[in-house]
């Protein structure tokens, strides 16, 4: 590997517009791993930079910290991440988004059912108090906002 190969996490920050401090946090998270000096500072694989870019995008798209780790496990250390990576990740994500449009879809639904209605009954709404939820708990007030 050559010198000019590795990044120092001030370029890395440059080259993909995160702060110093937001890499320092991901390399904290074991998302991105960073070789050492003999100065004991750090130097990034360019690699990196497509692994904190996918960090982003996961990010744009809704997904927890947790959820961009358990994909970024599938991810190849010390390579740039190809194709056949990428896609593997993506089935995994496509599956998340599937699901949330199918909860928006229903959530849809019943705004449709509700508008208008002047109902303002919390025992039949079913965005605000679905299956009657908050009757479980007994009578009177039992949310606080």
């Amino acid at each position: 590997m050559k010198a000019n190969d590795l990044l120092s996490i001030g370029e890395l920050a440059r080259r993909t517009g995160l702060s110093v401090s937001a890499i320092r946090f991901y390399e904290d998270r074991g998302l991105v791993e960073p070789m050492r000096t003999g100065g004991n500072q750090r130097r990034f694989l360019r690699s990196d930079i497509r692994r904190l870019s996918f960090i982003l995008i996961a990010q744009n798209l809704g997904l927890s910290l947790a959820e961009i780790e358990e994909a970024m496990k599938g991810l190849p250390h010390g390579r740039t991440p190809n194709a056949a990576d990428w896609k593997r990740i993506s089935g995994a994500i496509r599956q998340r988004i599937d699901a949330q449009i199918v909860q928006l879809e229903k959530v849809r639904e019943d705004l449709d059912g509700c508008i208008g209605c002047g109902c303002l009954s919390l025992k039949k709404c079913a965005l605000y108090n679905a299956n009657d939820k908050w009757g479980e708990s007994g009578k009177g007030p039992r949310v606080l906002r």
